[in-house]
């Protein structure tokens, strides 16, 4: 479900980089309370049944009581389940998207190409155990995006780099620009620019697939 509403959200020409969420530390101390209430039910619902007698009333009501018990913990443990896999960070070509909610989804995103900054913090439990904070700082009207104790934030930071720097190539690329005085013929140009794709794809920039896809694009323009 949550896979599929992600889908839907993806413009014509936009593809995913990085899907990642909270650690899974948050997930823990979530439902950390109610694995142990659920044992302590458990057990409890064991020993009342053994300790009373066959011929008791009570028997039966007992386990009855227990399962029912029991249903409250284990429902709130699995909206704690499905809020932490539906809360998640990803990272396109385009955009960093933000999508948090099971039914009723609140979703934010900032454009790569107004992400003036990346911080990250991450304290010494954090790098132990591969989690941390992310703050964007944007030129939109929300100006900082907070993504707190995220699964490998350097990988996430790492993601929004590359691709804010494709992005920002592949612009140069498409609108080279014009020298006072001069105009650029397209055709003779596109040797220049195939050449200056194969460097960005040296440079890890770029991967084989997209540098294939820039340069067939170019060489039917000839």
């Amino acid at each position: 479900m949550a896979s599929h509403y992600l889908q839907s959200l993806l413009g014509e020409r936009e593809k995913i980089n990085l899907v990642t969420r909270h650690h899974w530390f948050v997930l823990a101390r979530s439902i950390v309370f109610e694995a142990f209430l659920i044992l302590v039910v458990f057990a409890a619902t064991i020993i009342g049944t053994v300790v009373i007698s066959n011929t008791s009333p009570f028997k039966f009501i007992v386990p009855l009581v227990g399962f029912v018990i029991l249903l409250i913990p284990i429902t709130t443990g699995t909206r704690d389940v499905l809020i932490w896999t539906h809360h998640q960070y990803i990272v396109t070509n385009l955009r960093v998207i933000q999508i948090e909610g099971i039914f009723n989804k609140n979703v934010i995103d900032s454009s790569l190409d107004k992400v003036n900054d990346i911080k990250m913090n991450q304290s010494a439990f954090g790098r132990m155990f591969g989690y941390g904070d992310i703050e964007i700082l944007t030129a939109s009207e929300l100006g900082v995006n907070m993504f707190k104790k995220i699964d490998n934030p350097v990988k996430f930071k790492n993601a929004i780099i590359n691709a804010k720097a494709v992005l920002e190539h592949a612009g140069e690329i498409e609108a080279p620009p014009l020298e006072t005085g001069k105009t650029i013929e397209s055709k003779g140009d596109i040797p220049g620019m195939i050449t200056k794709l194969a460097e960005l794809r040296t440079q890890g920039i770029l991967t084989e697939g997209e540098f294939q896809q820039k340069k067939a694009e170019l060489l039917a323009k000839m």
